[in-house]
């Protein structure tokens, strides 16, 4: 079947000053001082604050640390969209196309967190040793997805931090569609807006969303000084009751000690 003509085909042509652009002047820088805050606290302690904010679905199922991914990593999100493969548009001709992973990389800011809708698809590799590369080279800060990548020892060699669900050698196409970059995007099951903060260490990675960004790093600096406070008292012998979650007599002591 030929697809000239076809709105397929437009879609795969479609020129680049006709695909919504958002360069590195839109992208929100993350204040430093925030940045610090959110690295001093684990991924646990921030479901913890969040959930005390009402946000439960914080935390993507999926995205584990799997290449070079020993440091905790904090940044925007730059979001990137797959749906299902549909045979006229996921072929290797479609990388060529404005609307691509290529394109969608050249727009990644400096300082950025790729998050990658992949559906979950575990036999697909969305990015291989090339992009990653180029990823690295524009200064992305890590890559997350609830899918695959390929290519793992190359991968491995760029140096670029991913979180990811596993490893496939076919290519994204094999079983996906990429469709745009700097939307809305859904991944590990967790709703993810362009510029809400990533967090990602051993325990996985967390959205925190923008709006609220300033003061959960806050909550989270002071739900660690409490919970080393705790566990203080644990080595101490101290039992768990009345001690974690404290009660008010060990919210008195613990702020009493802290002024000291």
């Amino acid at each position: 079947m030929r697809l000239s003509g076809s709105p397929a085909a437009a879609f795969l042509k479609t020129r680049r000053q006709e695909i919504p652009s958002h360069r590195q002047e839109t992208f929100m820088t993350l204040d430093k001082a925030i940045a610090d805050a959110l690295r001093a606290a684990t991924t646990a302690t921030l479901t913890t604050v969040l959930l005390k904010k009402g946000i439960r679905r914080c935390w993507m199922k999926g995205p584990m640390p799997a290449f070079n991914a020993t440091e905790k990593m904090v940044g925007r999100a730059f979001t990137l969209r797959f749906v299902p493969a549909r045979e006229d548009l996921a072929t290797p001709e479609s990388w060529s196309s404005p609307r691509s992973t290529r394109a969608a990389i050249e727009d990644m800011p400096e300082g950025c967190i790729a998050v990658v809708d992949s559906m979950g698809v575990a036999d697909a590799g969305i990015f291989g040793d090339i992009l990653t590369a180029r990823m690295k080279k524009r200064g992305v800060a890590a890559l997350v997805t609830d899918g695959a990548v390929r290519d793992a020892v190359g991968v491995e060699g760029t140096g670029l931090p991913v979180w990811c669900s596993g490893v496939a050698a076919p290519p994204s196409v094999a079983g996906l569609t990429f469709v745009g970059w700097q939307e809305p995007i859904g991944c590990g099951g967790v709703a993810i807006f362009p510029d809400d903060v990533i967090v990602a260490d051993r325990d996985g990675v967390v959205v925190i969303p923008a709006a609220i960004v300033e003061e959960t790093a806050r909550a989270a600096v002071e739900q660690e000084r409490l919970e080393l406070w705790i566990m203080r008292e644990v080595e101490k012998g101290v039992p768990l009751p009345g001690l974690y979650p404290p009660n008010a007599e060990t919210k008195a002591r613990y702020e009493a000690e802290s002024k000291s």
